[in-house]
């Protein structure tokens, strides 16, 4: 699985480390823990990033759904 972040270049570093964290489902608090931030400045920092609109976009390879294999004839 791959994960990209659309907009990124419109977030501070800070915003992008706190917006990985969440889209992997990390709570606030948890953020806030390994980022060695308070949770009230994880929802600051999520809030701005939010605002600025980002997009997240998950990649998954064919084999991780169950699809089968393209065909020879240039399926793809």
């Amino acid at each position: 699985m791959q994960v990209e972040i659309r907009g990124v270049e419109r977030l501070s570093f800070r915003e992008r480390q706190v917006v990985t964290l969440k889209e992997m489902g990390l709570s606030n608090e948890q953020v806030a823990r390994r980022l060695g931030l308070s949770p009230a400045t994880v929802a600051t920092l999520y809030g701005r990033a939010r605002a600025k609109g980002y997009q997240v976009v998950i990649v998954l390879p064919g084999d991780a759904l169950g699809l089968p294999p393209a065909d020879e004839e240039g399926e793809a």
